[in-house]
């Protein structure tokens, strides 16, 4: 559907106003971060790393993965929940973690991620420090955006987070994404306008399926990446967004040798 995909160079305005800032003694300013392309399609790759196909101008991976050269590399953050093979570095930061009236641990069960603890201003402060290093890791490593997973982890807290909670915390991890130069992708919570707390994309898991392409669409534009997970989706993605927006349709395991299928 899409012509191939020559990545552009980076736009470098923001590097001398920023050296003329410091010199004068003004503000130091964010970084310039570079939009996600268009007119090109887009590979989920979070459970393994494959080089994609020449029409493929943007690829997201996990921050543990390396980014793929000549192409706009998104990276993948778990920012508001836990990754599986982290556990043990969690387990050690107990006071972090959410925890319910008797003293359990909240998991998101779909993916038996445990919640992080968001409700205080030093909480909050504390894990975006955390992921603040894994966000400063994945610029080191070349990629051009990050995109913090699970926005709506609050609604799956049985009330003991809040959507205010979300929300200053993911403040908290735009502002250093863009100081480390990268783009942010929001993910998940349609229909919230994410540019509020300075999200510059979207990343949507199942739009098609759940309805919610046109509400991420009507607060990003062009700037949104649409992953699907069934055929009878992907067809309704493609059908209303192929034209315009970069649609995938991948297995659920996101198996490196798994299905790869585009508009």
């Amino acid at each position: 559907m899409r012509d191939g995909y020559v990545l552009q160079v980076r736009n470098l305005v923001a590097v001398p106003l920023l050296v003329v800032l410091t010199l004068l003694g003004g503000p130091a300013v964010a970084a310039e971060v570079e939009p996600l392309p268009t007119g090109t399609d887009v590979d989920y790759q979070l459970g393994g790393a494959i080089d994609a196909p020449a029409h493929v101008g943007i690829v997201v991976r996990d921050r543990e993965e390396p980014p793929q050269e000549g192409r706009y590399n998104v990276c993948y953050v778990n920012g508001f929940q836990t990754q599986p093979q982290e556990k043990r570095f969690w387990r050690k930061r107990p006071q972090l973690l959410l925890h319910d009236r008797t003293g359990d641990l909240v998991v998101d069960e779909a993916w038996g991620e445990w919640l992080l603890d968001l409700r205080t201003a030093e909480k909050r402060k504390r894990i975006s420090r955390i992921v603040g290093r894994w966000t400063a890791g994945c610029a080191e490593d070349g990629f051009d955006a990050v995109e913090y997973d699970n926005l709506d982890s609050f609604t799956r807290s049985d009330g003991l987070l809040r959507r205010g909670h979300a929300l200053r915390y993911a403040r908290l991890l735009t502002k250093r994404a863009h100081r480390e130069g990268l783009s942010v992708g929001q993910k998940n919570l349609a229909g919230f306008d994410g540019h509020r707390v300075g999200y510059d994309f979207a990343v949507s898991e199942e739009c098609g399926r759940y309805d919610e392409c046109g509400a991420y669409v009507a607060d990003y534009g062009d700037q949104v990446l649409m992953v699907e997970y069934r055929t009878r989706d992907f067809r309704r993605t493609c059908e209303q967004h192929g034209a315009t927006h970069a649609v995938v349709l991948r297995d659920r395991d996101l198996s490196p040798k798994g299905v790869h299928s585009w508009c």
